[in-house]
């Protein structure tokens, strides 16, 4: 193994879709002393508002063209917010230019993995304005709770006192662009639309190779920031099948804003991964369950 194919191809973890042996990174050194890194709370600190401030250059150097910001401007209201706004987990880094931080204005959270690499995040959300709540799925076959339930509890919690959640539907491992159910399911526990958000600049650079294509945006570009029409939550007594309907119908909105987004900018649509045949098979099962 060479030190050329960077941390992520050497473990296998995301943003790649590693096919090296686990075996070889457990025993690089360089590979261990940069996990070790990676998990220091003052180089999280550090690296997250490094990222953070790069991030507020960008958005504030970029000439943004704002298409059906109406559709939030009642969740800015004081008595507003009890909403779940979701961008795709490749157009993370520009979130916090769809939601205002004004005074007054309900407070956003972001939902973060436990990760190492999530310490970081956590730390470049929070220097953008917006908390965060630490939480994600399980693994398969894991054994090591992933603070997932209480994590959803959280979430909840805010919406329910009158805040705002911000998460990313197909994080935090894909499929690319696909949303998961997650997110509906917590629009059923706290009643609360979802939002539907995201941008595209005309000066990026897409890691192609990376399992939601992740975008890196640069400045001094032209952009646009697109508010999709928020999604009804299923209703408290909603089924699997009622609840999938509302699933597509968002996944349809995120895509559709997505695309119109990267036209504006002008650079290529970034496309959604094929869906996984597990997911294909659990909707085929919930749409052939009698109502």
């Amino acid at each position: 193994m060479t030190a050329r194919w960077g941390f992520w191809r050497a473990t296998g973890d995301a943003p790649y879709k590693g096919r090296w042996p686990r075996s070889e990174a457990v025993c690089c050194p360089q590979v261990q002393a940069l996990k070790s890194l990676l998990g220091n709370p003052v180089f999280q600190f550090i690296l997250g508002r490094l990222i953070g401030s790069y991030m507020l250059f960008v958005g504030v150097t970029t000439r943004w063209q704002r298409v059906n910001e109406a559709a939030v401007l009642p969740f800015w209201e004081p008595d507003g917010g009890k909403a779940i706004g979701c961008i795709w987990h490749g157009r993370f880094p520009l979130i916090h230019k769809m939601w205002s931080f004004k005074r007054g204005v309900p407070k956003a959270k972001m939902l973060i993995s436990q990760s190492r690499e999530g310490g970081i995040v956590a730390h470049t959300s929070r220097t953008v304005g917006a908390e965060v709540v630490r939480g994600s799925e399980a693994k398969k076959g894991s054994s090591k709770p992933k603070r997932g339930v209480e994590a959803m509890r959280d979430m909840a919690r805010h919406i329910e006192g009158g805040g705002v959640m911000a998460m990313t539907p197909d994080g935090p491992r894909g499929p690319r662009m696909r949303a998961k159910r997650g997110p509906i399911v917590l629009a059923k526990i706290a009643g609360a639309p979802l939002l539907p958000l995201a941008w595209a600049t005309s000066n990026r650079i897409m890691f192609e190779k990376s399992w939601d294509q992740f975008v890196l945006p640069l400045p001094f570009g032209k952009g646009a920031l697109i508010w999709g029409n928020p999604i009804a939550p299923p209703a408290p007594d909603a089924n699997d099948a009622e609840v999938e309907a509302v699933r597509l119908a968002f996944e349809t909105e995120m895509n559709r804003i997505a695309a119109e987004a990267d036209r504006i900018a002008g650079v290529p649509v970034i496309e959604p991964a094929p869906p996984r045949a597990e997911a294909m098979m659990e909707a085929a099962e919930t749409a052939a369950q009698p109502t």
